[in-house]
Formats: structure tokens, sequence, C-alpha cells
């Protein structure tokens, strides 16, 4: 597939239609692409919802995540068959179009614009959090704002680069998560553990029997901590050495999240001193269960070792949001579905579609940062955009190799058909496990995309009545 629009063996065009004002650059390998995914997801997501899962789950939370990595793998894998065809930046959006047609593509870019564009502005305001913990003296939207202009010229600067600064950071939060495991184990040899070793996948049995119900509904939690892998597919027009390399990085990104995953919440649910029965009947301590659970066998110093590297990390999880927000505001202004000046690049750089994407993220985090409800109004609209893309993108894998055979060889039954429609059904069943308050959003967001869709469409066949 080259990068001048020349049409690949599959029938697909990297940039159909693009000039030399609307190329990307060419400048990111394997190991850039899963800086960008592990910053997205960050290795150390299960810390703010460790106690809520716990509660749910009876205590089993390490095989919440054990079977939630297994759920999302189905959503990797189909992002993997389809980057290798449709190698583009727009990601579900040019997915979807191939695979289903161009109406169904512009609606899953538009549903996943919820996911990139406000899930940043989460991780901005958990940054903001954090600092203000740490300097209460400045106000949280001081910090979330100055969080938001620091990594956008990052990003301006150039993807290379913020890929530089970015490992650095990830670096560093692996540090921390490796000193928490070394300190979590020397601490569990000396003392013990405090629930039966075997709790963390089979429930501590303070709230009756193992109930695999409560597991499934603690996944349907679960699985927003992983959020962010699939934006190493925006950068498919970015990675040197072909598309393959962004398939192997999605699984590698997930696999690699899984275990780090499934490795601290099993380590902190043994340092865990409050029941799952506790946390449950106390709501208010879910948020912090994490920390307590630190602060009570290890001490403080941990305590705040993780919240700065949480503080860090959140801004720079952002930025790698930011930069995928970016590739898809680029990739449906190209296709002339959203203005065509947000496909316009400098010196292979998105900036527009970049300074657009921080404009609008600023504004959500820096208005949720002064209402003392604005985080939970902005988590609650975010997932829903993202599973709804995710449930079109199996969706383009069936109508891709299945319907259009656009592989041009024969159907891989399992491959093609049974994995997209059972990761189609796990996201569909979260979809449904959602808030209220998600849902409804969710759904207006979508009609007033259709909406869009529908004047698009009326404008170009009134544009085709003029000039016939």
């Amino acid at each position: 597939m080259s990068q001048n629009g020349q049409t690949g063996r599959n029938g697909t065009t990297a940039d159909p239609g693009a000039g030399a004002e609307q190329q990307l650059r060419r400048t990111l390998g394997f190991r850039d692409l899963v800086v960008y995914g592990l910053l997205f997801i960050a290795p150390m997501a299960p810390v703010g919802v460790f106690g809520t899962l716990d509660a749910k789950s009876h205590g089993a939370v390490a095989l919440v995540y054990l079977v939630a990595t297994v759920a999302m793998a189905f959503t990797a894998f189909s992002y993997a068959q389809m980057v290798r065809v449709v190698p583009q930046a727009g990601s579900v959006f040019a997915y979807a179009r191939a695979g289903l047609g161009n109406g169904a593509g512009f609606i899953a870019g538009w549903m996943a614009m919820l996911d990139y564009v406000l899930i940043p502005a989460v991780a901005y305001l958990f940054s903001g959090i954090a600092m203000e913990a740490l300097v209460p003296e400045v106000s949280r939207w001081v910090w979330t704002a100055i969080a938001v202009v620091v990594t956008t010229l990052l990003n301006l600067w150039g993807v290379r680069t913020a890929a530089r600064v970015g490992f650095l950071v990830l670096a560093m939060e692996i540090v921390v998560l490796v000193v928490f495991v070394i300190t979590a184990i020397v601490v569990l040899a000396q003392d013990g553990a405090e629930r039966d070793w075997l709790s963390p996948l089979s429930g501590d049995g303070t709230q009756g029997a193992f109930a695999l119900s409560a597991v499934v509904g603690a996944v349907s939690v679960a699985v927003l901590s992983y959020l962010g892998f699939d934006a190493i597919a925006t950068f498919a027009e970015e990675v040197t050495g072909g598309s393959a390399k962004v398939a192997r990085a999605l699984l590698f990104c997930l696999a690699l999240a899984g275990v780090l995953f499934v490795a601290q919440t099993y380590l902190v649910a043994l340092l865990e001193p409050v029941s799952s029965a506790q946390l449950a009947a106390e709501p208010e301590r879910q948020g912090s269960a994490f920390y307590d659970a630190v602060d009570a066998s290890v001490g403080t110093w941990l305590h705040d070792l993780v919240a700065v590297s949480k503080a860090i990390g959140a801004a720079f999880a952002a930025l790698a949001g930011q930069a995928a927000a970016g590739r898809l505001l680029f990739a449906m202004g190209r296709d002339r579905r959203l203005p065509g000046a947000l496909s316009r690049t400098d010196s292979g750089v998105p900036r527009v579609a970049l300074l657009v994407s921080a404009v609008i993220t600023m504004a959500a985090a820096v208005w949720a940062a002064r209402r003392d409800d604005g985080l939970d109004h902005l988590v609650s609209v975010v997932d829903v955009g993202a599973l709804t893309a995710f449930t079109l993108l199996h969706a383009s894998v069936v109508g891709w190799f299945v319907v259009r055979r656009g592989g041009g060889g024969a159907v891989r039954w399992v491959r093609h058909l049974l994995v997209p429609v059972l990761g189609a059904a796990i996201t569909v069943a979260v979809i449904v496990e959602a808030s209220g308050t998600a849902q409804v959003v969710g759904a207006i967001w979508l009609a007033v995309g259709l909406a869009v869709l529908a004047a698009q469409w009326r404008g170009r066949r009134d544009a085709e009545r003029a000039g016939g």
C-alpha cells in the first residue's frame, strides 16, 4: 500500500484523493505504536476502579480482568483483520466505510468521536484532580488547562517527538508498577495475605458462594479500562513497514495490558483488609480502595508515588487520545464527511485537526473540572460511543470478507464470521449494562449523527441534480 494514494492489491487506497497537503509522514515503528496504546490505556488503569470491581465481583477482581482481556481480544482481532486491508488513519471510520458503506462509515466515525474526543478530557481531569491534591493552593481546573496546553504542544510538534516523550512517561509508570509489585510480594511473603490466596480468582466468600453473574456484571465495567488500545490503528498511515506491524502492535498491547491488570489486581486484592461485602455496603470507600490497601500494608510513601505517577500518566494518556482524535477528524475531513480544512497537514502533522480536538477537549475538561459532578458526567458519555463503534467494526469484518468478498479468497469462517459475531455480542451486552444516562446521551449523539448524514445526502443529491 503506497502513501501517494495508489490502489493496493485489495482495492483500497491509503489516502483517496489526497494531495500533498493531505499526507501524513511515516515515522513510527512498532515500539512507538505500543507506547501510544499503553499510554492511552495507562498501565495502572485498575487503580481507580479496583474497589468498584472488587465489590461487584464478590472479590474475584483478578478473574474479572482475565475475562475482560479475553472479551476485548475479539475486538483487537477484528481491528487486526481490517487494518491489514484498509490501512487508513480513520481507523473504524475507514473500516466501516469499506465493509458496510459510506453511511455506516460516517456513523462509526461519529460515534467514535465521543470516545476519542472526551476520553482525553477525562484523563486531563484525573491529572488535574491529582495535582490539586498535591498542590491544593492551585485549583484543579488550572492544572487541567496546563496539562491540555503542554500535551497539545507536544502533539503539534509531531507524532515522533510526542512518542519519544511518551516513552519516558510510560517507562516511569512501568517502574512505579514494578515497585508496587515487588513491594507487594515482599509484604505478602513477610506478613501473609489478608484474604485467601485464590480469592482474587474465586471470590472472597463474604457475599456468598462464587457467582458467575457477578463476575460478568463486573466485566462490563472492567472492559472500559482497555478503551484506548484501538487508538494504535489511527496511526496506520504513519507507520513504517506496513500495516501488519499495526496489527501486531494492537494484539501485543492488549495482551500486555491484560497481564499488567491481572497481576496488580491479584496482588492488591490479597493486601486488601476490607472485604468485598464491606465495599459493597459502603460504596464511598470504593474509589480509594486501592490506595487504602497500599496504605494499610505498605505505607503512605507508596501511596504518594502511585498518586504522582497517576497524575503524570493521566496527562500523557490524554496526549495519546488527543493524537488519535486528531487522526480521526483528519480522515473524516479528507473524505468530506467533516469540513475539509481538518484534512490539511503541515510537515506531515494534521495540526488543524489536532487544534480542533484540543479546543473541544479543553472546553469539556475545564467545564468538568469546575463542577463537583463533572467527572461523573464525562465518564457516563464516553463509553457508549466507543462500544457502538466497536460493534460496527465487527460488522465491517463480516461485510468486507463475507458479504463483499473483499479478501479476494475463500472466507475463513472462524476469523471472518464467528469471531466478529461473538465480539459484537460482547460489545452490545456491555452497552446494555451501561448506565441509563450513558445510553440516553449515546442515543442523542447517534440521532444527531443520523441527521447530519441525512443532510449530507440531501446536499449531494441536490448538487447532482443541479449539475445534471
